[in-house]
Formats: structure tokens, sequence, C-alpha cells
């Protein structure tokens, strides 16, 4: 199947299941790109590389670097597999961890021609460098980074699939379990502090720290003994406060044990 179009706005051809050729035309010369994903998706990235190509700001696949892939990948927010992007404080972070640590050491390079070899030479960099579990998130970020690539047709693998040095997290610190006693005695202690609704809340409940300084009167339920999860602070250094969605949709989920642990 092709979906054909006027010759200015580029044209759509079907190669497999949710693979798409993308052509279109930059200052007269015709560019073709592989895309991933589904129609609508190819439609729209069709729309944004003629935009570019409007603008002056249109890079050719195989001219365009590492470092300009990650500043746009940042800028559309930082999409992982589900498509969708990610708080304002995780991509503040994915862009200090990138900026940091790879694109110095890798930023110029063409993106299509980073090799498995220089990634595994950038980790054995970062090994006594940084935190191991810092290596890892390096890690973890740089490959859903590529993986959008790849899913937008700039790379036809991601080519960390292949890397040998892939950093380890380490021992995770998995800190200390308190028991109801030892719980108990330290709800009590914030018993006259006016932190103490918020350890009470975060003590018997397991809702993030975000979550309970978001928390309204209206999400407490003292018929129902219920306090419903809704929203979290979204803060990011140098900026104002922002709301957003929990985090997981059982973090939305009422939890009927803190009226009474208030009262004990």
């Amino acid at each position: 199947m092709t979906k054909r179009r006027d010759r200015g706005d580029g044209g759509i051809d079907e190669r497999g299941k949710n693979s798409w050729r993308l052509r279109y035309r930059v200052k007269g010369k015709r560019i073709t790109q592989t895309f991933h994903g589904s129609l609508s998706d190819a439609r729209k990235e069709l729309r944004r590389l003629l935009k570019s190509g409007d603008d002056g700001t249109h890079v050719a696949p195989d001219k365009i670097t590492l470092g300009q892939w990650i500043a746009q990948w940042l800028a559309i927010g930082a999409p992982g597999r589900r498509q969708r992007g990610v708080g304002g404080r995780a991509l503040a972070r994915y862009g200090q961890l990138l900026r940091v640590h790879v694109v110095p050491v890798l930023g110029s390079r063409p993106l299509q021609q980073i090799q498995a070899t220089e990634l595994d030479a950038l980790y054995c960099k970062l090994e006594g460098k940084v935190a191991a579990s810092t290596a890892q998130y390096v890690h973890v970020v740089l490959g859903s980074c590529l993986s959008t690539a790849v899913r937008k047709g700039m790379l036809a693998v991601n080519p960390l699939e292949r890397a040998e040095k892939i950093p380890s997290p380490g021992e995770a610190d998995h800190g200390t379990v308190l028991d109801q006693d030892q719980l108990r005695t330290l709800v009590e202690g914030f018993r006259d502090s006016v932190l103490f609704p918020i350890v009470a809340v975060a003590a018997f409940t397991g809702a993030r720290r975000s979550e309970i300084l978001a928390l309204r009167w209206s999400d407490l339920d003292g018929k129902a003994k219920t306090l419903r999860f809704e929203r979290a602070v979204d803060h990011v250094t140098g900026q104002a406060l922002a709301l957003k969605a929990p985090k997981t949709a059982r973090g939305r989920a009422p939890s009927r044990s803190t009226i009474a642990c208030w009262r004990c």
C-alpha cells in the first residue's frame, strides 16, 4: 500500500507490519527514511520532517550526530517503549546524565555510525569514575534514547544490543525494615510535630513523598476512612512546582488504614 501525496508533501510507502518508508524533499533533494510505528505516527513524523525542511532545522538521517539526536529526544519528552514522555524531574535527570557522561565522549559521532565497541569504551570510562548505579542509569537512559531512534527509522538496530560492557547496578541499598512496634514508635515520635500527618501517611500507606505533598482535603473521606492519591508534586530545580498523575495506577487506589492509624 502506498499513500501518495503531492510532490511537495512527500509520500508514505508500506514496507511491512508497522514499517513505512517516508519520502520527502528538502531544497530539491529527495530523501527517504524508514519509520516503525502506526500509519498515524508515520504521518506525524512526515509532517515534522517537512516542517524542519521549511524552517531550516532539518538534518538528513545519515548526517545527524548522536548529540543532535539526544537534544531532539529530550525536546520531545524522552519517550520510552510506550511512546510517552516522562515527567519534568525525570526529564531533567535524563538530560543531565546524557549531557555530562555521553555527549562529551560520543556527541559528535554520526548517529548511524555509533558502534557497540564505542559504547563499551564509554562504559569502561565510567567505571570507577561514577557510582555503579549511575553508570547503569546512563545505560538505561541511553538505551531508551537509541531505541526511539530505531522506532523512527533513524537506526536499523540499537547498537546497545551488541554491547558487551553493560554496567551492573551494583549492590542495592535495601534500607532498614521496621517491625510494627518500631513503626508505631517512629510515628508517635512526631505526634507533636507539624510533620506528623505526613509521617503517618507515609508510614501506613507506603505512598511516595511527592504524592503525599500533593494531597488535598478533598482526597480525604473521614466517614469511609479512605484517602485517595490522584496527583503528585513534580519538582524540577529552577522551575515552579507542578502537579502530575501518580506514577502507577496502584498509587490512585484508596487506602483504608490511614485514619485508624492516626488515632492509635
